[in-house]
């Protein structure tokens, strides 16, 4: 077999990107089936042919003899974790178990090394059925044996919407004796101006006030103007937001939670983030505002039946919560990170 022979992607070339798409997402799909959740082609080409002040993003392609076979991604925050590359590399599943994804994970660290990134970070899904660590899973093996450690396991959970409604008006009726002094707001799509700055604030401390592990991370910078061409990119990629704030008398935003949903996936949602304001806890306001927002997605989306979401194993709180609503575990989630010398 000849060796594999790397390229970068020329992510405006439809042909190529259709390609290095195609292994991506047949490579998900091995691995987990119906519980893979890949990125659509036109998703991806929309957030990666347009330039971004928050973060730069780039693609390698893998030939052998002509085929592409595998994929490498690379994400590198711009204003903030600044030390910081994330990486994915995919390889077909014929073509696996002779050092191609090693050959790809090279470049990829030598591009982040270039970048002057000092931590690796990358995602690996396996089955439920495969324990906490992924023990055996071609994805954390992988992973391991090229110097990457687990430093957090999340847990995919699913939802069968529509929740009833009785239900949904038990856990509201409940998390509302404690949180009388606070207001809730939903809407559909951007964030109104308002609100602009406190969902700014609050949203970019998630990646370190969401139990992290031993991934090495920092708060995100707060910028409103990030907040809109974030939302710019959404609407290319044909994804619309359903969201709900917590509001304290003095109208500061004190929690909020997110889902998307894309015109690329009918009838699929997916939830994003879920954060209560630190010294706002304990007032049940975690499950206020998911109810409120699925309440508000089955009276927007109703033809929106399956929802999916990601905790941290150890996130024991959101996970009750989850629970509650009826979401059930379908697969893991590995987030694996290496230092380069």
């Amino acid at each position: 077999m000849s060796e594999l022979q790397v390229s970068e992607l020329d992510v405006h070339d439809d042909a190529v990107f259709a390609s290095w798409h195609r292994v991506y997402a047949t490579a998900e799909r091995h691995d987990l089936d119906d519980a893979a959740t890949v990125w659509q082609v036109e998703e991806l080409r929309a957030a990666m042919q347009t330039a971004s002040t928050h973060s730069w993003s780039g693609g390698w392609v893998g030939r052998v003899d002509g085929e592409v076979v595998a994929s490498g991604w690379m994400r590198t925050p711009l204003l903030d974790n600044t030390e910081l590359a994330e990486v994915a590399v995919h390889v077909l599943p014929a073509h696996r178990r002779r050092g191609l994804g090693s050959a790809m994970l090279e470049v990829l660290e030598s591009a982040a090394a270039a970048r002057e990134r000092r931590v690796v970070t990358g995602l690996c899904g396996w089955a439920s059925t495969q324990g906490s660590s992924g023990d055996g899973a071609s994805g954390p093996s992988f992973a391991r044996a090229r110097g990457y450690g687990l430093a957090l396991t999340e847990v995919q959970r699913e939802l069968s919407l529509p929740v009833p409604p009785e239900v949904l008006a038990a856990l509201a009726d409940d998390a509302a004796r404690a949180h009388s002094a606070y207001s809730l707001h939903s809407w559909v799509g951007p964030v109104p101006d308002d609100l602009l700055q406190g969902w700014a604030e609050i949203t970019s401390t998630l990646a370190t006030e969401a139990p992290t592990g031993d991934l090495e991370l920092e708060a995100e910078v707060v910028d409103p103007a990030v907040v809109r061409e974030r939302e710019e990119t959404l609407a290319r990629q044909g994804r619309t937001k359903f969201n709900t704030v917590a509001l304290a008398a003095s109208g500061e935003v004190v929690a909020y939670t997110d889902l998307a949903t894309t015109v690329h996936e009918p009838g699929r949602a997916y939830q994003w983030g879920t954060l209560v304001r630190r010294q706002d806890r304990g007032h049940r306001l975690g499950v206020a505002v998911k109810v409120a927002n699925l309440r508000l997605l089955q009276r927007e989306r109703p033809d929106i039946h399956r929802l999916t979401t990601y905790n941290a194993e150890v996130n024991g709180h959101m996970i009750g919560v989850n629970d509650a609503l009826g979401f059930r575990p379908v697969a893991r989630l590995g987030d694996f990170q290496k230092r380069l010398l």
